[in-house]
């Protein structure tokens, strides 16, 4: 069985965002040579998250704005508790419904994504640099 890992630093644009980190994957996992088996990707960051989806660009543009609503601020009577801290509860809440890792099979030393299928990282806190972890098992 082959395990090993490596991260990338990602510098996000904006307060919320959506990068294709699709090509840092898959240059990683040439550079680790497996051929068969899943990649685990996922962001050690509680404000940001990782989705599976098309990076057509008004794709991504839809994803940014709605993102972008679920996080905007809200009036001081209507914030979350956490806000009393640093007000950012709604990044860390919608970075919990995204969620912070995603699978993707590797045959043949390839991701095996579908045709339209990207890794999408999504923002909701930046700009920031973020790191994205890579974890290969397999063959």
């Amino acid at each position: 069985m082959h395990t090993s890992g490596t991260s990338a630093e990602i510098r996000t644009a904006a307060k919320v965002c959506v990068q294709d980190v699709t090509g840092e994957v898959r240059r990683a996992l040439a550079a680790d040579g497996m051929r068969q088996g899943i990649a685990v990707i996922s962001v050690p960051h509680t404000t940001c998250g990782l989705c599976v989806n098309e990076a057509e660009t008004g794709l991504l543009e839809d994803l940014t704005r709605l993102a972008a609503r679920l996080v905007e601020p809200v009036a001081p009577r209507n914030g979350f508790a956490h806000d009393r801290i640093d007000s950012n509860a709604r990044a860390h809440l919608f970075a919990a419904l995204m969620g912070g890792s995603v699978v993707v099979p590797v045959s043949e030393g390839a991701l095996r994504l579908g045709t339209w299928q990207s890794i999408l990282l999504v923002e909701a806190d930046g700009p920031r640099l973020r790191r994205l972890e890579m974890t290969f098992l397999g063959e």
